[in-house]
């Protein structure tokens, strides 16, 4: 199986806040938003499987600015690694200034995807290698990220979680 760079994901989806997709203070609904991450999230996760994908989890995300209407979002999405069959996909949220056209991060977040057959059984996805700084950041964060999951559902004991243990030693 082919080895992938997050660039070979990388999604990009634009769009207007319209007034139906705002709350009574003019700001976008976070529901709306995580739509739209999703989205893009899973085209990301097609791009690096090609093949059918489920959002498994919603792993993080962060609403740090508000989204007022008619503003321009920008939502970008990369895997940031890939395991057996599950996929972590990275996003990044921009707003852009209405009147300068500069963009500033509104938000980000992290969802999990895996590969599934027509029947629904998980299958394997290609390797990831990042090439970036901030991919190669991402790529091992995403393991710690994975093991605190599993440690948390109780898939996985403590002491096995090597790469969390790691950041307390």
């Amino acid at each position: 199986m082919d080895t992938k760079s997050p660039k070979d994901s990388r999604t990009i989806v634009t769009d207007l806040v319209l007034p139906s997709e705002t709350n009574p203070i003019g700001n976008m609904f976070g529901g709306e938003l995580l739509a739209r991450m999703d989205r893009a999230a899973s085209i990301a996760a097609r791009r690096h499987s090609r093949r059918i994908v489920v959002t498994v989890s919603v792993n993080h995300v962060a609403f740090n600015k508000m989204i007022p209407l008619g503003s321009v979002v920008t939502v970008e999405a990369h895997v940031s690694r890939a395991f057996k069959s599950s996929m972590e996909v990275y996003m990044d949220v921009w707003i852009e200034d209405r009147e300068s056209g500069l963009r500033s991060k509104a938000n980000e977040a992290i969802y999990t995807f895996v590969a599934v057959d027509e029947m629904g059984n998980p299958v394997p996805v290609p390797a990831l290698i990042p090439e970036t700084k901030l991919e190669k950041e991402r790529f091992e964060a995403a393991l710690r990220r994975k093991q605190l999951s599993l440690v948390i559902a109780g898939k996985m004991s403590p002491r096995d979680a090597t790469e969390l243990k790691a950041l307390f030693e």
